[in-house]
């Protein structure tokens, strides 16, 4: 990173080459992995429970973020300048608020009606009751366009020097934005979601540690239950927990130490590291699917059986018509000796 002396602020310079390269990679497996759950949901479980529901939501949060990634692999490949115009820009703004934030707060829910079905198994609530939870994924959705819409308008693509800046720290006329965005979403967006899941499946742990459990199903379902527990805070802490980190100690920097070049190029660098993180969470959450719904796993399991089934037909009937083509072979070849 150089200092423009014209304007006073830092340039940004080019990624190495291995960050578009994993980013690419780690969002195209998610793609794939939640473009499969998503099939599953849709066509392998015909009547859905409340928690099934958060749960492909949750899906298509992680899925739609993968239009970006080609974006950010162009714009890192010529050298951190934004080729794409304004409303492409916008349009990346409000793909990934969406995608990281909605991912939270599903998670969130999940935890919450989780925690609801298992610790509070004999009350009723309103997390058990599909159409409820259908009504608030609604109004999740409608949030996340309203701020995406809103943080895609306040943050609009700039000149830089020589280059064009979309949603980079280099963005000097936007750096009390970002201050104040950066801990309106570091609050609402990580921490507040990150406390509500942490004490949910607290809760949750220390009623499954207290069960007493004997028979093999009980401790089957008790063990996926502590599994899933520990993915879902393994997700906060190493997808989402260095992204608003890094990002936080970036905007800090940015607008208390403008002419700290060096710094802000590592911190600019270890930021886009830790999106290849949180992109790990679309490859995680498949996992979350298997452990949390009981329906998931079942679709999951017929198909491998369907799967097995058909390839073991065709192997049967390669099998047969080999045989037959030998009993054919020898059939013609005594004829011929006779």
């Amino acid at each position: 990173m150089t200092l423009n002396n014209d304007s006073g602020s830092c340039m940004g310079e080019s990624q190495h080459v291995s960050i578009p390269i994993l980013m690419c990679l780690v969002f195209f497996l998610g793609l794939l992995l939640n473009i499969f759950s998503l099939w599953v949901f849709c066509c392998r479980i015909p009547c859905w429970s409340s928690g099934t529901t958060l749960q492909f939501h949750l899906a298509i949060s992680d899925a739609i973020a993968t239009p970006v990634t080609p974006m950010m692999a162009v714009f890192f490949a010529i050298g951190n300048n934004w080729p794409f115009g304004r409303f492409l820009c916008q349009v990346k703004i409000a793909l990934l608020s969406s995608h990281f934030y909605g991912s939270t707060i599903f998670l969130t829910l999940i935890s919450i009606h989780r925690y609801t079905a298992v610790v509070h198994f004999n009350r009723n609530s309103c997390m058990k009751q599909n159409q409820f939870v259908r009504k608030l994924c609604a109004v999740v959705w409608s949030l996340l366009l309203i701020q995406s819409l809103i943080y895609a308008v306040m943050l609009p693509p700039t000149k830089e020097g020589s280059q064009r800046q979309c949603l980079t720290i280099h963005q000097k006329n936007l750096t009390n934005t970002y201050f104040a965005i950066n801990f309106i979403l570091f609050i609402f967006g990580f921490l507040l979601p990150f406390l509500v899941s942490a004490v949910c499946y607290g809760r949750l742990a220390n009623t499954l540690t207290r069960l007493n459990i004997s028979s093999a199903k009980g401790l089957k379902v008790k063990l996926k239950s502590q599994r899933m527990i520990g993915i879902c805070l393994l997700i906060f802490g190493l997808c989402f927990l260095p992204m608003n980190m890094v990002r936080t100690v970036g905007v800090i920097i940015k607008k208390y130490y403008p002419q700290q070049c060096h710094l802000l190029l590592q911190i600019e660098t270890a930021y886009y590291a830790s999106w290849i993180l949180a992109g790990v969470n679309s490859c995680l959450d498949p996992l979350l699917y298997c452990f949390g719904s009981q329906n998931f796993r079942d679709a999951f399991s017929s198909f491998r059986i369907r799967q097995r089934d058909s390839q073991n037909r065709s192997d049967s009937e390669m099998t047969n018509s080999n045989f037959r083509n030998f009993v054919q072979d020898v059939s013609a070849t005594v004829v011929r000796l006779h």
